[in-house]
């Protein structure tokens, strides 16, 4: 049973280095079950999807990924990806509502959209967002488009997110009428609504459990809707609080010696041991400390293991796996 049943956009947002990326394509793998057709989206312009898929660099178009993650009652899903550029997002919305079709490409060639969208990053979010908002909710100007049962958006970093999400404050001074302030007024109807839920990754460090903190308070005040945190790239915990507390020399010497290791090594063997140890407790107590933060922030959290053997497809679809034990999806 997933926490979420309502919502057909997950936005997933995190600091930069929590791996927001990974967990993007992982949800999007695990919500691609039973037959359901799913679209993971990026829009920082880094093709960072076809770098985690082993795929060639994807066009401004929606393409089929992979299947998403079997499930035992029934065929497994299908995963798209759509990596969202802003001139062509731009192109695209001039043929669609102005029947610009060459003169639009005539001002990309003279560089008139890219002055256009770097005068007024307001408009760039709303070229972004409104290509997501667009797979979400089909209309009658994508005739034969796939209909989604949900789209994961790989979106900006934590610090941003307010901002990108925010399209209506963020035009308020630029487009107070015409297409392009309707367009954004009727996103927020979506982004804002029980369909939306914006996850939060972090890891167990103080900078960006502290920025999941900020991130979250500054989504309630601009009254959007806030998801669940993932705790990403969690260190297994092999010893035991009170194998931790009971760590000395002699101890370490004496299982070391019952192991059958020679004698003349043991000393050398014990240090090493005893400062891994006392960095693997810090460490421990860090995590402790920043784990009891998480779990104040009162919203559902999810772990995420540390994979030392880094992350490609298997590992994607373990990750999959987890989310969706844990109710994420």
């Amino acid at each position: 049973m997933t926490d979420w049943p309502q919502v057909r956009l997950h936005v997933v947002t995190g600091k930069g280095g929590t791996g927001k990326s990974t967990v993007a394509a992982a949800l999007a793998l695990a919500l691609a079950t039973k037959g359901r057709n799913v679209l993971l989206c990026e829009v920082e312009g880094r093709q960072g999807i076809a770098r985690m898929f082993d795929v060639d660099p994807l066009p401004f178009a929606e393409r089929r990924l992979t299947t998403g993650l079997p499930d035992a009652d029934g065929e497994p899903g299908v995963v798209h990806a759509l990596h969202v550029d802003p001139e062509a997002a731009l192109l695209e919305y001039l043929s669609l509502y102005y029947k610009l079709g060459r003169a639009g490409r005539a001002l990309d060639r003279f560089g008139v959209i890219e002055f256009a969208t770097t005068i007024a990053p307001g408009v760039r979010d709303v070229l972004l967002t409104g290509k997501v908002f667009e797979a979400v909710q089909r209309n009658s100007r994508n005739k034969g488009a796939i209909h989604y049962d949900a789209v994961v958006l790989d979106a900006p970093p934590t610090g941003r997110i307010v901002q990108f999400l925010n399209v209506s404050n963020e035009l308020a001074g630029l487009a107070k009428v015409g297409p392009v302030k309707s367009q954004a007024d009727t996103m927020m109807t979506l982004f804002r609504s029980p369909r939306t839920a914006v996850h939060l990754v972090t890891v167990l460090e103080e900078m960006p459990v502290q920025e999941t903190a900020d991130g979250i308070g500054e989504l309630r005040a601009a009254d959007l809707p806030v998801g669940g945190v993932v705790v990403n790239q969690v260190r297994p915990r092999d010893l035991t609080p009170d194998q931790l507390a009971t760590l000395d020399a002699g101890t370490v010497a004496g299982e070391l010696a019952e192991a059958g290791l020679d004698e003349t090594q043991v000393d050398a063997v014990v240090t090493d041991l005893l400062l891994g140890g006392r960095e693997h407790a810090e460490r421990r107590a860090l995590e402790t400390a920043q784990r009891a933060i998480v779990d104040a922030l009162d919203v559902p959290a999810y772990e995420l293991p540390r994979l030392p053997q880094g992350v490609d497809l298997g590992a994607l679809y373990e990750l999959a796996g987890l989310l969706r034990d844990q109710g994420l999806a």
